[in-house]
């Protein structure tokens, strides 16, 4: 009988031991759980804070070059009398030189500033706000749009597709063939158009970058590289008295490419 007791007791003991290791399990995962999710609530707040930082001066770039918009521009619906407003331009940034315009892609529309460096405006807004959309600018060597070929450089963004992003467009012909035009307007009350004679990705370092042109073989030699360079051909004269603008971006594919639109001056009110 004692044994009997004996063993019963033990298996008692057994059991309880067996419930106290459950209830002390289930006491580490009711622990536990909370602070998996205040973990995951810290991570998802610093991944929300660090996306708001990313996107935060897209947007308020963005916003930026709409203001500038609203104010200098002068259009109905369809452009018809489009007009830009120079001397609001010129007391808000003294480094303004000329508007550029594309009818498509139409969110290529904004004021062009040229600087006495190729960096200042990278980084630089409009306005000279310190923000990653930049501003469009003018080479510094350029002298003004009489020159044989003037260089605009805009960035091209992984978001938001605003600046320069999509000259990207060019490199299908179709395309090309649909909105072949674009338009640079000056304080001088001129408007200026140009039609895209070329499109493709070039070297950073390429010879299609070369400003000077000595004699009027080498510009004619110029045209015809560039003519190579592009991804189709297009039917418009090219001579050594044509005046062309050159309007770069990144690929953002490669750190040594950009993406070249090359345009001649056609009409010129």
């Amino acid at each position: 009988m004692e044994e009997k007791q004996r063993k019963t007791g033990t298996k008692q003991t057994a059991r309880r031991r067996k419930r106290q290791v459950q209830d002390e399990e289930k006491a580490r995962k009711s622990m536990v759980m909370p602070i998996i999710l205040i973990v995951a609530g810290f991570i998802f707040l610093f991944s929300a804070g660090q996306l708001v930082l990313t996107l935060y001066p897209y947007f308020a770039g963005g916003r930026e070059y709409d203001e500038v918009r609203d104010l200098a521009i002068t259009a109905d619906e369809v452009n018809d009398g489009f007009t830009i407003d120079f001397d609001f331009l010129k007391k808000e940034n003294s480094d303004v030189v000329a508007w550029i315009r594309f009818e498509e892609p139409s969110i290529i529309n904004y004021p062009v500033v040229q600087s006495k460096d190729n960096e200042e405006y990278l980084t630089k807004t409009f306005f000279t706000n310190d923000n990653k959309l930049g501003a469009i600018f003018v080479d510094m060597r350029n002298t003004s749009f009489e020159d044989r070929n003037v260089f605009i450089y805009g960035h091209n963004l992984k978001v938001g597709g605003e600046m320069f992003s999509q000259l990207n467009e060019y490199a299908d012909e179709e395309f090309c063939k649909r909105y072949p035009y674009f338009y640079i307007y000056t304080p001088d009350k001129k408007v200026r158009t140009y039609k895209v004679f070329s499109a493709g990705v070039v070297k950073a370092d390429a010879e299609n970058y070369q400003p000077a042109y000595p004699t009027e073989k080498d510009f004619t030699d110029y045209l015809e590289l560039c003519k190579k360079s592009s991804n189709y051909e297009v039917d418009v004269k090219l001579d050594a008295r044509s005046k062309i603008v050159s309007l770069s971006t990144c690929t953002n594919v490669r750190d040594d490419e950009r993406f070249l639109v090359q345009g001649v001056l056609i009409s010129e009110d």
